[in-house]
């Protein structure tokens, strides 16, 4: 066989993998959206739940719509945020509300992310719409953090509408630390655990997400810790990642009833997240700059 020959093959063997490849995918994505009907369909049944509202814009999975959902309930249309963990910006929970006309700060560790959300979301930076904190919340100093940057753009932290907590391990302990009330709060739970088992992680300020299931407190554990502070548990996500609270003082009437773990847990589906939401929109994300109206 001489190097032609061979080089043709290979193009054609690359070829046949990459569609059977393609074939895969929006098969597994066909299997996914059914899935995902036949989990939806009996809680549709029930108008207060929001499982069915979901929907990703920029959000990791189906967060985006649970929380637009939230705030229609609650009444705020253009509001605050503050949210911990944010990666490069593209694929967090508050990007959709920046295009909404909100304002907030992101808090990132990743000295990396930092320099490409410099770059991507410049005109944000510029506009004072957005502030970005390069460092490690920490029970110790949330509170500075999450103050000194609202005040940055000129929110007051007390008025702070959203928060939500994505650091793959300590968030139960940021939570408790917490001084103000936001309106509603996001935060990953480690819906390994079903309910009723309460497991936190002990706190470990060196501790870093080893890709592995030892990444947060339970949900359980999380609903313990956010009512204590006046919180109830409004939903949880299809694919058993976050989990929402809203102020109790603003949640009654409006959502589920009996809201425990029990009722509103969902297990760990993230097989959901790599065979729908990852290829959702089509593209890979990016932002703007866009015409401001």
């Amino acid at each position: 066989m001489n190097d032609d020959t061979s080089i043709k093959l290979f193009n054609l063997l690359f070829q046949q993998l990459t569609v059977m490849n393609y074939s895969i995918k929006r098969g597994a994505g066909y299997l996914a959206r059914q899935e995902m009907e036949r989990i939806l369909a009996p809680l549709r049944a029930d108008p207060r739940r929001l499982e069915p509202f979901g929907f990703k814009v920029y959000s990791q999975n189906d967060e985006d719509g649970i929380l637009a959902e939230i705030f229609r309930r609650i009444g705020v249309s253009a509001g605050s945020f503050c949210e911990i963990g944010v990666q490069n910006g593209l694929e967090c929970n508050s990007l959709f509300l920046l295009h909404q006309g909100w304002r907030g700060m992101w808090i990132e560790a990743d000295n990396r992310q930092i320099a490409l959300i410099e770059e991507k979301f410049s005109p944000l930076l510029a506009a004072g719409r957005l502030h970005v904190v390069n460092g490690y919340a920490m029970p110790d100093s949330v509170n500075r953090l999450v103050a000194d940057g609202l005040g940055r753009i000129g929110t007051d932290v007390e008025a702070l509408d959203f928060l939500s907590i994505d650091v793959d391990g300590m968030d139960i302990h940021l939570l408790e630390a917490l001084e103000s009330r936001p309106k509603v709060i996001c935060i990953e739970y480690n819906a390994k655990f079903p309910p009723g088992v309460d497991r936190r992680p002990l706190f470990d300020p060196q501790y870093r997400w080893r890709g592995t299931d030892y990444m947060g407190a339970s949900l359980s554990a999380l609903d313990e810790a956010a009512a204590g502070m006046g919180y109830a548990l409004v939903a949880t996500n299809i694919t058993g990642a976050n989990a929402f609270f809203v102020r109790r003082d603003l949640a009654e009437g409006r959502f589920v009833g009996e809201a425990t773990p029990d009722r509103l847990y969902n297990p760990p589906r993230y097989y959901l997240m790599l065979d729908h939401f990852l290829d959702q929109v089509g593209h890979g994300a990016d932002f703007g700059p866009y015409a401001e109206r």
